[in-house]
C-alpha cells in the first residue's frame, strides 16, 4: 500500500522545465514516489486463513424461452426436453421434438466459506451448443456438483445478457453483436443445500496464507503479530505462509482473536516490477524501480498510404463514353530523426518518470525502451508483458 494517488507518467514536470511535458501518449501508473514513503496494510488485506477458500461448483443445465435462438435440434438439447417432460409427467420421444427455444448450458458457480443452508450465490450460464443468444432465457432447476460430486446448490432463475443479438441475421439481412450474448449471470441464482465444513484452527494453531508471497513481508508480519499478541508465538514459515498460536486468553474465542490478529498493521515489501499491457497501453511500475546510467536513441519512421476513389464522366454534350472509377493513390514518409540522450542513474520511479517523460516518446515507444533496458541489463526490475 502506498501513500498518494497513481500519478501519470505524461503529467509529471522535468527537473528541468516549469511545464509539465505532456508528448508522452500513454499512461505510466506508478505504485508509489519512494520506498520510503510506503504505510501499513492490515494482515486481512494481505492474507487469508487457512482453510477459509472459496470451492467451485459445476452443472448442466437447461435454458427455455429463446424466441427462436436456441440450439438447432442439438441431440444432447432435445433430450434433456424430453427428459425434462418425462420429470413432469409428459412421455415424448426426443426424435419427435423440433424446437429452437431452448439451450443446452454449463452452470458455474463459487461458493464462499462459511455459508449455511439456504444462503443465496451468483451463477454464471455459458451455452453449451449454437445457440445464438440467451437473452430472454430462463435456467430450469438444476444442481450444483462440487469436486466429490455431491450437490451443494440448486440454480434457477431469469438470465441476464451483458450483450445483444439484433437483426434478421438472415441472407442479405444485417446483424448487430455486442459482447458475448450466449454467456450471462443469474444474481442470487442458487440456493446453498449443504454446507462446506470449514476449519481454519487446528491443534490450537492459525495459519495465514499471503496473497502476494515475500520472504520480507512474511517476516514483518511475524514480528508486528509478536508485537501485538506476545503469546501467539508467531513463525514465518516460508514466504508465503505465517503459522501462529491462539493465546490462552483467546482460547475459547477463535473468530474474536482472529479478528483482531486482522486489524494489525504491517508493512509489506514492493518487488521491483515493470508491467506493460500492450492491449490497452498501460505501463506499471512499482516504487523499487531502478535505472542505472544509460544512453538512449529513439527514432521513428512512418508510412503512410491513402488511396481515394475519383470519379470520371463524359461530358455534359458528348456523344459517348461511360463513366469509370479511377483511384489515386497517395505515399507519405515521415521519418523522425534519433539522438542519444544521456539518462542519468534514477534510483527511484520518480526519477524514472522524469526521465523517461523527458525523451518526449509514445507509449508504444515507451514499451521498446523498457524491451531493450532490460536485455542491456540497466532496468532493474522484473518485466512483464501481457
Amino acid at each position: 500500500m502506498f501513500s498518494g494517488s497513481m500519478t501519470a507518467l505524461h503529467s509529471l514536470p522535468h527537473p528541468s522545465s516549469p511545464r509539465p511535458i505532456r508528448r508522452a501518449l500513454g499512461w505510466i501508473l506508478l505504485g508509489g514516489l519512494s520506498a520510503s514513503v510506503l504505510l501499513g496494510a492490515r494482515v486481512k488485506d494481505l492474507t487469508q486463513v487457512e482453510g477459509s477458500r472459496d470451492n467451485q461448483l459445476v452443472g448442466y443445465g437447461l435454458v427455455v424461452g429463446l424466441a427462436g435462438d436456441g440450439d438447432s435440434n442439438a441431440v444432447a438439447t432435445l433430450q434433456s426436453v424430453a427428459n425434462t417432460l418425462e420429470r413432469n409427467g409428459l412421455k415424448v420421444d426426443a426424435d419427435e421434438i423440433k424446437s429452437k427455444n431452448a439451450a443446452a448450458v454449463m452452470v458455474t458457480a463459487d461458493i464462499p466459506p462459511f455459508l449455511k443452508p439456504g444462503s443465496r450465490i451468483d451463477v454464471t450460464v455459458s451455452s453449451l451448443g449454437d445457440a445464438k443468444t440467451l437473452q430472454g432465457g430462463v435456467l430450469l432447476q438444476m444442481p450444483l456438483l462440487g469436486a466429490d460430486g455431491q450437490v451443494y446448490a440448486v440454480a434457477q432463475g431469469a438470465i441476464a445478457v451483458g450483450g445483444y443479438l439484433g437483426g434478421s441475421g438472415g441472407a442479405g439481412g444485417a446483424q448487430v453483436q455486442r459482447n458475448h450474448p450466449t454467456v450471462g449471470i443469474i444474481t442470487n441464482g442458487a440456493i446453498v443445500e449443504r454446507e462446506i465444513v470449514t476449519q481454519f484452527v487446528r491443534d490450537g494453531r492459525m495459519v495465514f496464507l499471503l496473497h502476494n508471497p515475500d520472504f520480507t513481508s512474511a517476516a514483518r508480519m511475524a514480528e508486528a503479530i509478536n508485537l501485538a499478541f506476545p503469546g501467539s508465538q508467531a513463525t514465518a514459515r516460508d514466504a508465503a505462509t505465517v503459522d501462529l498460536l491462539v493465546p490462552e486468553a483467546y482460547a475459547s474465542r477463535h473468530v474474536a482473536f482472529l479478528a483482531d490478529v486482522g486489524s494489525v498493521d504491517v508493512r509489506p515489501d514492493a518487488l521491483a516490477r515493470v508491467v506493460i499491457n500492450e492491449r490497452t497501453g498501460t505501463i506499471v511500475a512499482t516504487a523499487p524501480v531502478g535505472l542505472s546510467q544509460v544512453a538512449i536513441s529513439h527514432g521513428s519512421l512512418t508510412i503512410t498510404v491513402a488511396e481515394t476513389l475519383g470519379v470520371s464522366q463524359p461530358g455534359a454534350f458528348a456523344s459517348g463514353g461511360q463513366t469509370a472509377i479511377v483511384p489515386t493513390t497517395q505515399t507519405e514518409v515521415t521519418e523522425v530523426s534519433g539522438g542519444f540522450q544521456l539518462v542519468e542513474e534514477a534510483p527511484s520511479v520518480e526519477q524514472l518518470a522524469f526521465a523517461l517523460n523527458a525523451l518526449g516518446v509514445s507509449t508504444r515507444e515507451m514499451m521498446a525502451i523498457f524491451q531493450t533496458l532490460k536485455r542491456a541489463g540497466s532496468l532493474q526490475a522484473e518485466l512483464i508483458i501481457n
